[in-house]
């Protein structure tokens, strides 16, 4: 059995399968990875970071994928547009903020626009913009995002896009870490998922071995939504748009204390990076979604992509076996 949806056509890959473009750990080997798996790799272009980019573009060789920025950030250096689209990805992601001024690049390089949105209003603005994929991205998701829960989220958005430019194509994200939530998406109307947590506990993510672990070992219910860890690395994100992300020391002492923090800001910013750098998940964010109950182990990407495809038939198959 194979998942064809139009998503698959769309982008001419195997699998209804995307790798959200993770800042820091989405890099070329990754992404590489899942594409080769017959999935669509996403480098994560985070931040924004020249040098960084090329190396992780090197790192994916000759596999085909594509590139992910946070909106907002692009704005910022809109050049970095530009020496993306210069390797010819595959997709074009963009998410959390206004993608319109970056479409036409875009639609002029051929390349596909992907849009990730929270909201209705965020999806109207995307297909304003021209986008051909909308990622309807849940709450539960790990990372940044917004307060829509995953489940209603995505079929309400699936009416939307239907009514506004059926042509479009609606992915679901958040909460997903395995073949029953790639089950449920495609029962809701999505036609594929995108993946973060999942892949972050991968043999080829660029995370740290001790946040790697933290997520095997992890559930859901330690995760919290928290804007403490952008405090300390000094990132102001748009209001109503936390992190997801694993509880520890950190979070146990500001989440909550917000003003505190900002009054205290000088001398944990002064101890962040370097605990950072060492792997200290104690005091270091795990950005990791509430899916974590369901990943208990490491293993390459493709095998991550396989095994996904491979639940999913097996669920829709069960789920079609309850039709009398």
């Amino acid at each position: 059995m194979a998942l064809r949806t139009r998503l698959t056509e769309k982008l001419d890959i195997r699998h209804p399968v995307l790798l959200a473009p993770m800042a820091g750990i989405a890099g070329g080997r990754l992404a590489g990875a899942v594409s080769e798996a017959g999935g669509l790799g996403l480098i994560g272009g985070g931040y924004g970071e020249r040098a960084w980019l090329e190396r992780e573009f090197a790192a994916a060789g000759n596999r085909r994928v594509g590139c992910g920025f946070i909106t907002w950030s692009l704005a910022k250096q809109p050049d970095l547009l530009d020496l993306v689209l210069a390797h010819r990805p595959a997709a074009l992601m963009l998410s959390f903020g206004d993608p319109r001024p970056f479409a036409q690049s875009i639609r002029d390089a051929t390349t596909v626009l992907i849009c990730q949105v929270q909201s209705r209003d965020h999806a109207l603005q995307a297909l304003d913009a021209g986008a051909e994929i909308i990622v309807a991205q849940g709450s539960e998701a790990g990372g940044h995002g917004g307060g829509r829960a995953t489940l209603p989220l995505v079929p309400a958005l699936v009416d939307l896009v239907a009514q506004r430019r059926p042509e479009a194509i609606v992915v679901a994200a958040g909460g997903i870490a395995d073949g029953r939530g790639l089950a449920a998406a495609l029962a809701l109307g999505a036609e594929g998922v995108l993946l973060g947590t999942r892949f972050c506990a991968s043999i080829e993510a660029l995370g740290h071995a001790n946040a790697k672990a933290r997520i095997v070992a992890a559930s859901g219910e330690d995760t919290v939504r928290t804007s403490v860890f952008d405090t300390v690395r000094g990132y102001r994100w748009p209001d109503g748009i936390t992190g997801r992300a694993l509880r520890n020391d950190f979070t146990a002492r500001w989440h909550g204390r917000e003003h505190e923090l900002a009054a205290a800001l000088d001398n944990e910013i002064a101890r962040y990076p370097a605990a950072a750098e060492r792997g200290d998940v104690k005091t270091a964010v795990v950005f990791a979604g509430e899916g974590t109950d369901l990943i208990n182990d490491l293993p390459p990407a493709g095998e991550i992509v396989t095994r996904l495809v491979a639940e999913a038939e097996r669920a829709l198959i069960v789920a079609a076996g309850c039709i009398v």
